[in-house]
C-alpha cells in the first residue's frame, strides 16, 4: 500500500496556501471604478485609444469595457487553472476507458495511477461549475452572453439564445459532470471488486469492459459540447467545428503526460516495482503521438481559418497573434517542436529524466494553450502572467497533488485481480 509522504502533503498544502494568497491579492487589487481602471493602465495608451472629439458616451463605454477586462483578470486566472486541472483528470479518464474497452494488456499495472488521477474529476468539476454559476450571477463578465443587456443589443448572441441560455447551459453542465463521475465511480468499484474475486471469475472485468465502451460514446459527444459551452462560448461571436477535438487532444496528451510523471515519481520512491522501461516507453510513445495529433488539429484549425480570411472567423487568430504573440507561438514550440525533437528518439522514451523534463514542458505548454483559449476573449490585451495567474496555478496544483496522492493510499497500487495482469507485468517492447 502507498503511504502519502508527510513532505509531499506539506508541499501540496503550502502550494494551496501560497496560491490562495496570490489569488486573494489579485481580487483585492482589481479596480472597482472606471477611474481606477484607467489609472491602472497607461494614460498614453488610453488617450490614444479614445480621442476627445469622439464624445463622452463613447469614452464612457470604453472605460466601462476596460473596467470589465481588468475585473475579469483574476477571475480568468482562476478559471484557466480550474479548467486546466479538471481537464487533466478528464483526459486520464478517457485514456483509462480506452484501455478498458480495448482490453489492452500492457497498461494494467498503471490502472491504479489512472484511478488516482481521476479522483480529482469530481471536486475539480464542481469548482469549474461553481465558477460558471458565479458568472451567471454576474460576479464577473467572463461570459458576455450571460448579461441580458449585452444580449439585448447583440443580434448574433440573441439568435443563439435558444442554446446559450442559463437553464439549458447549467443542465448540460450537470449532466456532463454526472455522467463522467458515475463512470469513474463504477469503473473504480468494479476494478477493486475484481481484486477480491477468485481468479476464474472475471465478471467485474467484463462489466468494466461494457461500461467503458458505452462511456466512450458518451464521452466524445459530451466532451465536444463541454468545450463549446465552457470555453468557446466565452467569445460567442466565434465558433469552430474542430474546437471540441482540439480541446480533447490537449487534455488527452496532458493527461497521459501526468500519468507518466506520477508513475516515475512513485517508481523512484520505491513503489511500482512491476512497472518496467517498456511501460514508460509506451507512455512516451503516446506523449509523442498525441503531441503530433494536437499539432495537426491546431494547424488544421489555424490554416483553414487564416487562408479563408473571413473577418468574423479570422479575428480569433488576429487577436492572439497581435496581443498574445509570445504565448501563442511559444506554446507551439513547447507542445510540438520540443517533444518532436526529444521523443522522436526511441531510446529517449526509456530514460526517466528525459520523460520528466519533456513532460513538464508539455504540461506547462498546454496550460498556456488553455490560457490562449480563454484569456483573449476574457481580458483582451490586458493580460499578463502575474501574481493572480501564478497563485491560481499553485492553488490548483496543490489541490490536485493532495487529492490524487491521497486517493492512491486507498487501494493497492497493483490491480492484481485483472485477468491480464501477468501479461502486463511481463510486458516487453
Amino acid at each position: 500500500m502507498y503511504t502519502f509522504p508527510k513532505r509531499l502533503k506539506v508541499f501540496s498544502l503550502a502550494c494551496m496556501i501560497i496560491g490562495l494568497l496570490g489569488l486573494t491579492y489579485g481580487f483585492l487589487s482589481a479596480p472597482s471604478t472606471i477611474e481606477e481602471a484607467i489609472e491602472m493602465t497607461s494614460s498614453d495608451h488610453y488617450g490614444e485609444t479614445v480621442s476627445h472629439n469622439e464624445g463622452h458616451e463613447k469614452d464612457s463605454n470604453h472605460g466601462e469595457h476596460l473596467l470589465h477586462k481588468l475585473q475579469n483578470k483574476p477571475w480568468a486566472a482562476l478559471y484557466v487553472s480550474a479548467f486546466f486541472f479538471m481537464m487533466i483528470s478528464l483526459g486520464v479518464l478517457a485514456f483509462y476507458a480506452i484501455q478498458r474497452a480495448a482490453q489492452a494488456g500492457w497498461s494494467i499495472v498503471l490502472y491504479r495511477v489512472m484511478e488516482g488521477i481521476t479522483a480529482y474529476l469530481l471536486p475539480g468539476g464542481i469548482i469549474v461549475i461553481a465558477i460558471l454559476v458565479l458568472s451567471g450571477l454576474h460576479f464577473n463578465h467572463l461570459f458576455i452572453w450571460m448579461d441580458p443587456e449585452v444580449v439585448a443589443h447583440d443580434e448574433i448572441i440573441r439568435n443563439k439564445s435558444g442554446y446559450l441560455n442559463l437553464p439549458f447551459f447549467f443542465a448540460r453542465a450537470i449532466f456532463f459532470l454526472s455522467g463522467w463521475v458515475l463512470y469513474r465511480y463504477f469503473s473504480r468499484k468494479f476494478s477493486l471488486k475484481q481484486d477480491l474475486t477468485p481468479s476464474n471469475d472475471i465478471s467485474n472485468h467484463k462489466k468494466n469492459f461494457k461500461i467503458s465502451a458505452a462511456f466512450l460514446v458518451f464521452y466524445f459527444v459530451t466532451e465536444s459540447v463541454m468545450s463549446w459551452d465552457w470555453v468557446m462560448s466565452i467569445d460567442p461571436h466565434w465558433f469552430s467545428t474542430l474546437f471540441g477535438w482540439y480541446v480533447f487532444a490537449s487534455m488527452f496528451v496532458t493527461g497521459i503526460t501526468v500519468i507518466a510523471l506520477i508513475t516515475i515519481y512513485l517508481k523512484n520512491n520505491g513503489y511500482l516495482d512491476f512497472v518496467n522501461d517498456s511501460h514508460i516507453h509506451d507512455l512516451g510513445k503516446f506523449m509523442f503521438a498525441i503531441s503530433i495529433f494536437w499539432t495537426y488539429l491546431w494547424f488544421s484549425q489555424f490554416m483553414l481559418i487564416w487562408y479563408a480570411n473571413i473577418p468574423e472567423e479570422v479575428t480569433y487568430f488576429m487577436t492572439r497573434i497581435e496581443d498574445y504573440n509570445l504565448p501563442f507561438f511559444g506554446m507551439l514550440v513547447m507542445n510540438f517542436i520540443f517533444p518532436l525533437i526529444i521523443l522522436m528518439n526511441s531510446d529517449y522514451k526509456r530514460v526517466n529524466y528525459i520523460i520528466v523534463m519533456t513532460g513538464i514542458v508539455i504540461v506547462l505548454g498546454h496550460y498556456i494553450d488553455v490560457f490562449n483559449m480563454i484569456m483573449p476573449s476574457a481580458v483582451g490585451d490586458q493580460w499578463s502572467i502575474g501574481i493572480s495567474e501564478i497563485g491560481s496555478f499553485l492553488f490548483f496544483f496543490g489541490l490536485f497533488v493532495y487529492i490524487v496522492f491521497n486517493e492512491l493510499t486507498k487501494a493497492p497500487l497493483l490491480a492484481k485481480g485483472d485477468p491480464f495482469v501477468k501479461e502486463s507485468k511481463q510486458y516487453h517492447y
